[in-house]
C-alpha cells in the first residue's frame, strides 16, 4: 500500500480522495523538520507547502524509502530539488492550480496602488475624511510590464488587457510579439509585475540599477518569490519618489523582521500582504486535485 505523509495543511477533499484510492494517508500538518527526519523514510511520498523545508540533511534521512516529494504550489525553492533527484527521489509541484489566484491578487494590488485603497480605508477607520489627499490614477491606458511570461504571467496579461492596459513582457525562454528586451520593459512600463522563481541567477533581479531604469512614477509588484527584489534598493526608490509605489506578497524573510523590511512595509506608498497569492478556496481545491492526480499517476 502506498503511504503518504501530509506535512502541511492540505485540502480535506484531496486527503479523502487519496484514501478512497487505497492510499494510506497520515496527516501531521504541523510536523517539525526534526520530527519529520525520524519518520520520512517510512513513507513513499510527502506532501509539503512552503512551511516545510526539504534540505539535504532531511533528504539523506529519506533514502532509501521515500520515492516522491510533492509540493502543493508552484515554487520549489524550499526543496533541494537536484539533490533529491540525485538520490532517486522524484519532485513534483502543482503549477496550474494557483495561476488565476495569483493573477487576481496582482490585479487587486494594482488597483490598491492606483486608487490608494488601503490608505483610504485606514484613514476612514481613523475617523478622517481625506478625499482631497487620495486622488488616484486609472489603470486603463497604462502599460503593464510582466517579467516572467509563464502560466501566471499570461493569465495576468489577459486580465490586464480586459482592463484596457497594454502588455509587454520579458522572458528569455519565451518568444512572441509581447516579448521585449528587459531595458525596454523597464523604460515603458507604468506597472511592473514579477513572475520568476528565486534562483542564484534571479537573486536581486530587480536591483538599484534596474530600478533606476524604470519610468519615474512607476509601480513595482512582486507576488513571485522573496529575494528577486533588492528590498533596500526598493525602499530607497520609494523614499526618493522615483517610484510612485510598490506592493509585495513575498519577502526575503517571512515573516518580515529586519529593519529594512519593517521600514518598507511602513511606507505609506507600499502595500503589503502576507504571502496569500494562492490563498483562495478555489486555488486550494485545485492544488488538492493536482496532488491526487500526481499520486495516482506516479505512485499507484
Amino acid at each position: 500500500m502506498t503511504k503518504v505523509l501530509i506535512c502541511d495543511p492540505t485540502s480535506a477533499k484531496a486527503i479523502e480522495a487519496m484514501r478512497a484510492m487505497g492510499v494510506e494517508v497520515t496527516v501531521r500538518d504541523t510536523i517539525t523538520v526534526d520530527e519529520l527526519a525520524e519518520v520520512i523514510a517510512d513513507y513513499d511520498a510527502i506532501v509539503v507547502r512552503s512551511r516545510t523545508k526539504v534540505r539535504k540533511p532531511l533528504i539523506d534521512k529519506a533514502v532509501p524509502g521515500l520515492k516522491a516529494i510533492i509540493r502543493g504550489g508552484v515554487g520549489l525553492d524550499n526543496i533541494d530539488v537536484a539533490y533529491a533527484r540525485s538520490k532517486g527521489i522524484q519532485v513534483f509541484n502543482t503549477p496550474r492550480a494557483s495561476s488565476n489566484a495569483v493573477a487576481e491578487l496582482v490585479t487587486g494590488l494594482m488597483f490598491a496602488l492606483a486608487r490608494h485603497i488601503p490608505r483610504a480605508d485606514a484613514s476612514m477607520k481613523a475617523g478622517k475624511w481625506e478625499k482631497k489627499k487620495l486622488k488616484g490614477t486609472e489603470v486603463a491606458g497604462k502599460t503593464l510590464g510582466i517579467i516572467g511570461y509563464g502560466r501566471i504571467g499570461r493569465t495576468l496579461a489577459s486580465k490586464a488587457r480586459a482592463l484596457g492596459m497594454k502588455v509587454v513582457a520579458y522572458d528569455p525562454y519565451v518568444e512572441g510579439e509581447v516579448i521585449v528586451p528587459i531595458d525596454t520593459l523597464l523604460a515603458q512600463a507604468d506597472y511592473i509585475s514579477l513572475h520568476i522563481p528565486h534562483t542564484p541567477e534571479t537573486h536581486h533581479f530587480i536591483d538599484a540599477e534596474k530600478i533606476a531604469k524604470m519610468k519615474a512614477g512607476a509601480y513595482l509588484i512582486n507576488a513571485a518569490r522573496g529575494g528577486v527584489v533588492d528590498e533596500a534598493a526598493l525602499l530607497e526608490a520609494l523614499e526618493s519618489g522615483h517610484l510612485a509605489g510598490a506592493a509585495m506578497d513575498v519577502y526575503s524573510e517571512e515573516p518580515p523582521k529586519s529593519e529594512t523590511l519593517r521600514a518598507l512595509i511602513e511606507m505609506p506608498n507600499f502595500v503589503a500582504t502576507p504571502h496569500i497569492g494562492a490563498a483562495t478556496k478555489e486555488a486550494q481545491a485545485r492544488i488538492g486535485d493536482e496532488i491526487v492526480a500526481i499520486v495516482k499517476e506516479h505512485l499507484m
